[in-house]
């Protein structure tokens, strides 16, 4: 218990001391020191002596849709991105970054998957997304744009290898929003934010098409075959209830003789076939 308690109370230190080093070289990174300082003096010297020359030099200018990183020695100045519009920088000791905060979309190319059912597709996707931190996309990654590419292809493989087949091809929409999510946690402390990720295309082997229209085909003959059998039983009942209607009242069925013989007539046929009744073969029969 006490070797337990002193190595605990070891790891509080040592993450104590790595905490108190990060906030140390955070406060001392914005500084560029007294040589820097006067680096930065002489530059400001030279662009004013040569003033009309390096006018062009100093003055830059970025779109609405842009920001500037401006890098002062290696180091990020005012932690804040410059722009849009005209901004200033010394031409000796300073370099700039242009990050474009525009949305971005490219296509997932097709990846071959194994789905949790052990069947192989083919999928591919199309993904959504913008720089919302410029100072983090520049100085976190190095590219940020290809690190996204192959990170949603990483995704896609993971997410719909957890996935049944069934799943794949009627639940697209929360896939999606689940790699969304996903890729969004993933690229946060690049400065993007994932807007949409859409899965395009499914790709199943011929085989399998195959077997999967024999059996929609055998499905939907199973349904109509039991919406013919209902609609034979309600029509079953429905003369069943008509012959009830009838056997109350004799004289009706001799109408219903007359009407049909009045049909058969209207339609001009030389042949006339007169039904014999049941009632006369079921006497004779009596009689044997």
């Amino acid at each position: 218990m006490i070797s337990t308690a002193s190595s605990t109370a070891e790891m509080v230190t040592q993450r104590k001391l790595e905490i108190s080093t990060e906030v140390v070289e955070d406060k001392n990174s914005g500084k560029l020191g007294c040589f820097g300082w006067l680096l930065v003096i002489i530059s400001f010297i030279l662009v004013i002596l040569m003033f009309p020359v390096t006018l062009f030099m100093c003055v830059k200018i970025v779109k609405e849709y842009e920001r500037a990183v401006i890098f002062r020695l290696g180091r990020i100045t005012d932690r804040k991105p410059k722009g849009p519009g005209m901004f200033f920088i010394l031409p000796c000791t300073d370099a700039f970054v242009k990050v474009d905060l525009r949305t971005v979309s490219f296509d997932i190319p097709p990846q071959e998957i194994l789905t949790k059912d052990s069947v192989t597709v083919c999928v591919d996707g199309v993904v959504y997304f913008r720089i919302h931190c410029p100072i983090s996309a520049v100085a976190n990654v190095s590219n940020a744009h290809s690190s996204t590419r192959l990170l949603a292809q990483t995704t896609l493989r993971n997410a719909l290898g957890t996935k049944n087949l069934a799943e794949l091809l009627s639940d697209r929409e929360g896939i999606s929003h689940s790699m969304q999510e996903s890729l969004d946690e993933a690229t946060d402390p690049w400065g993007i934010k994932v807007e949409r990720v859409e899965i395009k295309d499914v790709k199943l082997p011929q085989q399998l098409q195959r077997a999967m229209a024999a059996e929609a085909e055998a499905s939907r003959e199973a349904r109509a075959k039991i919406i013919a059998a209902e609609g034979e039983m309600k029509a079953s009942r429905a003369l069943k209830e008509a012959s009830l209607v009838i056997a109350e009242s004799p004289s009706a069925l001799q109408l219903r003789y007359l009407q049909t013989l009045n049909t058969i007539a209207a339609e001009k046929n030389s042949t006339i076939v007169f039904p014999l009744p049941i009632d006369i073969l079921h006497n004779f029969m009596e009689r044997k």
